[in-house]
């Protein structure tokens, strides 16, 4: 359960529906590789999904917004863990690169394509499941205990407005809405 009135909670609740994906990911990549049953269409959804709401959207909010918030409150970026959380997320976009440059290859029958966009999967899921474990169990525990009140408001509100925003052309909701339908296509 989040809480939405702090610092951190829209943030939690993203990581969720990103964690959703990911297990979706998971099981397209155990389908294709088990039984040769490639749902290129699904991945390159979920890849969709990994490019504009968990960096455009998501990680967007935690560089431009959170991370220099923290900054300005004490907590360093170099040597901290905020200077992890941005070589992370820097590793995560080459891996969401590497998956979104295979997939047109692998569509059309390239079958090394195929073999380094499932690789480069992989390592996306594993990359981010513990880095979100990090960030919801340390950085944000530490956003919540110094980012309150007002400062709290200001920065929910920013939020709010990068939500706003669209992607590529598409609404924070419209994204959403794709991840729905890949949990409904691959249910837990």
């Amino acid at each position: 359960m989040t809480d939405e009135g702090s610092a951190t909670g829209v943030l939690r609740d993203e990581h969720q529906r990103i964690l959703m994906v990911m297990r979706v990911l998971g099981r397209l990549l155990d389908a294709g590789e088990r039984q040769g049953a490639w749902d290129l269409d699904a991945i390159g959804d979920c890849v969709m999904f990994f490019r504009l709401f968990a960096d455009a959207c998501h990680h967007g909010k935690e560089e431009d917004l959170l991370f220099p918030e923290l900054e300005a409150r004490g907590i360093p970026r170099e040597g901290g863990p905020i200077g992890v959380m941005l070589y992370e997320h820097q590793m995560g976009r080459g891996f969401v690169r590497a998956m979104r440059d295979n997939l047109g290859p692998a569509r059309g029958g390239d079958m090394g394509a195929l073999t380094r966009l499932a690789e480069a999967g992989r390592q996306f899921i594993d990359l981010l499941t513990q880095h979100i474990h990090k960030e919801d169990h340390i950085l944000f525990n530490m956003a919540d205990h110094v980012i309150d009140g007002t400062a709290c408001m200001g920065l929910c509100r920013k939020y709010d407005e990068v939500c706003g925003r669209e992607f590529e052309g598409n609404t924070k909701a419209a994204l959403e809405e794709i991840a729905a339908r890949l949990r409904a296509k691959c249910p837990d």
